[in-house]
């Protein structure tokens, strides 16, 4: 198999891990050039020890590079301001697909699990937030059951995982996770909320997923639960449910108000999910950026 060649732009902790997953780990796919805008960051030498091609000159040193008309797939692991001057500089070659790791959306939705296939001929494609992979696999599982009138996602990752660029973006975070569930997800209505987690020693990402629903048989539900989750694994190995999927009825004669819903009643279904990282330039608790990493990976490969 002739191997796609790909370029990354931003040579941080979500850039280099995901070099390192290309290099070592995919088949079919090459790791061409990684590209900064600081020549001193450890993501432009790790690049060039590991024997890839660098520039420190962001996109615009990317498009004058040699290595540029051979490139098939951009990955971009900037941030959302960034990603708007990147892509526009991007779309004037056709051809090139970009995957858009930060959360300004340009294009439309993926989550690999989810609706991976139906998003093949999409030029760019958003890889959502890592809470949004994360849970939006569950939103999407109850709804498949059963209409989903509502979905709530908390997501909770170590502080030391969040590095400036995820703390410059935290209402874009939440703004596109929300969207995300709604869109993709297929609940009526989605809220995000984020915790950034101080704890020492510090902890996994951890996520809950809250969904109001019609009613439906519980076990139907638990099991497209269960069988979302083995999906999910197959391209991130540490996403596991942290506790049992519990259910809650919400009675008609006491209903919950939701803004832009009014008073819901329903099926309530809760789950708690946790993802470890793989470690393979990250450490093992910041499964929130392996998580982008692994389904930015499988969305390229899938391409």
């Amino acid at each position: 198999m002739t191997k796609k060649k790909v370029a990354i732009i931003g040579s941080g902790n979500i850039g280099t891990d995901l070099m390192i997953k290309v290099l070592r780990y995919s088949q079919n796919l090459e790791m061409s050039v990684m590209v900064g805008i600081d020549a001193q960051s450890d993501g432009l030498a790790r690049a060039q020890r590991m024997g890839v091609a660098t520039t420190h000159e962001g996109v615009d040193g990317l498009i004058a590079m040699p290595e540029w008309n051979d490139i098939t797939i951009v990955f971009d692991a900037t941030s959302a301001k960034a990603h708007l001057y990147n892509y526009d500089k991007i779309s004037a070659f056709p051809g090139k697909k970009v995957i858009d790791l930060t959360p300004a959306a340009i294009g439309p939705f993926i989550v690999p699990a989810v609706n991976l296939t139906s998003l093949q001929d999409v030029p760019n494609v958003n890889m959502v937030t890592c809470g949004g992979q994360a849970t939006i696999p569950i939103v999407a599982a109850v709804n498949r059951i059963t209409p989903v009138y509502y979905g709530e996602i908390v997501a909770s990752i170590a502080s030391k995982s969040a590095g400036p660029g995820t703390r410059a973006n935290i209402d874009e975070f939440t703004e596109t996770t929300a969207k995300g569930i709604e869109q993709v997800g297929g609940a009526q209505k989605g809220k995000a909320i984020i915790v950034l987690n101080p704890a020492e020693p510090p902890l996994i990402m951890r996520d809950t997923v809250f969904t109001l629903s019609a009613q439906a048989d519980r076990e139907k539900v638990r099991e497209s639960i269960q069988q979302m989750v083995a999906t999910v694994q197959t391209y991130v190995p540490g996403y596991r449910l942290h506790q049992e999927v519990q259910f809650e009825d919400i009675p008609e004669e006491n209903p919950v108000f939701i803004e832009g819903l009014g008073n819901v009643h329903g099926l309530k279904t809760t789950v708690f999910l946790q993802v470890e990282g793989a470690g393979h330039y990250l450490p093992e608790y910041a499964g929130n950026l392996d998580i982008m990493t692994s389904a930015a990976k499988a969305v390229a490969e899938a391409l």
